[in-house]
């Protein structure tokens, strides 16, 4: 089989790996010529994914055209911020023949639309069911070891639900089915923005009780958009919901959790992305997510107050102090 992985990150080719090493045929496409070039001489991707060794059938390329030949299937791992560009351009240069299955690995909401990533796609290839998003409790450094994880993939079509279950399960990588596509993409792009606050919390010197203050309340929030929206509440129970706001929020892994620790010590979204090298998800869905409450009446105190840190400059000391000053209601409303 013929799968292609655009995007060399390290979930991209972590999932690159993975496929890999079900002896499928793997086309990696990066932007780099110096990345493609260490990937096939040495068979890892140190830049991303460091000390993981990539199976021999793992190819990469940077031109698009060739990564795409024959392929049978399109796994999507590019940043959010480039979503719309990638899908312009599968459209525009009919790189893709229309019943390929494609499945996002992404996360976010489009900042200028307010359109969830599967959406952007569908914007910009005409359609829809073929489309897949996979979401869940997922850290690159660890699906790359073989570390026991769980996934979900969710689509409209059961058919290419259970095509993508099947491409990528594998004995220490579970995978379940959901049709609640939009509640998947809105937990994995809101669980981010939980993550900021969480590290930010840490990095004030707060301890355990605020971080889980901060998760619980945050997945309310959650939980009242997906519902609001049009999404089932039990997804946010979920490996795309709880789950992935668990190991989001906790683990060092987390470059989201890593820039609520930074933020927290007055280092920007900017200066953080420049060292670190990583695109900050949350700190860019945090722009977009609160426009998208206020369409549709919902309260995300935690998503408002991350947002005014990050993007007005509001000083980090008075989000706690804000969420702390609400007024006091029952938990369940």
């Amino acid at each position: 089989m013929r799968v292609t992985v655009i995007g060399a990150g390290s979930w991209g080719s972590a999932i690159a790996r993975l496929l890999g090493t079900k002896d499928i045929n793997v086309k990696l496409w990066a932007r780099s010529p110096e990345l493609v070039a260490t990937i096939n001489e040495t068979h890892s991707n140190p830049n991303y994914l460091s000390g993981v060794a990539l199976p021999p059938s793992v190819v990469a390329t940077n031109e698009l055209a060739l990564a795409l030949a024959d392929t049978e299937a399109v796994v999507l791992a590019t940043p959010s911020a480039a979503v719309r560009e990638m899908a312009h351009t599968l459209a525009s240069q009919e790189l893709i023949s229309s019943d390929t299955p494609l499945v996002i690995l992404s996360k976010g909401i489009e900042y200028s639309t307010g359109l969830t990533l599967r959406e952007v796609y569908a914007d910009e290839l005409g359609s829809v069911d073929r489309i897949a998003v996979l979401s869940g409790p997922n850290h690159a450094e660890e699906v790359a070891r073989d570390i026991l994880s769980a996934t979900v993939i969710a689509a409209t079509d059961e058919l290419i639900a259970s095509f993508f279950q099947d491409l990528f399960v594998a004995p220490h990588f579970r995978v379940y089915t959901s049709p609640d596509v939009l509640g998947v993409q809105l937990c994995g792009a809101a669980k981010n923005i939980i993550a900021i606050a969480a590290g930010a919390a840490f990095g004030l010197g707060f301890g355990d009780n605020t971080a889980a203050m901060l998760m619980t309340r945050g997945l309310a929030e959650i939980s009242r958009l997906v519902e609001a929206v049009g999404g089932l509440p039990q997804t946010c129970m979920g490996l795309a919901g709880m789950g992935d706001l668990i190991v989001t929020c906790t683990s060092p892994h987390s470059r989201n959790r890593s820039f609520g620790v930074a933020l927290a010590s007055g280092i920007s979204i900017t200066e953080y992305e420049r060292t670190a090298h990583m695109v900050v998800e949350g700190a860019f869905a945090c722009r977009s997510m609160p426009q998208l409450a206020r369409k549709y009446e919902v309260e995300m105190p935690i998503a408002d107050q991350v947002h005014d840190v990050v993007w007005e400059g509001r000083p980090i000391e008075d989000m706690i102090t804000s969420l702390m000053v609400r007024p006091s209601k029952p938990e369940f409303y």
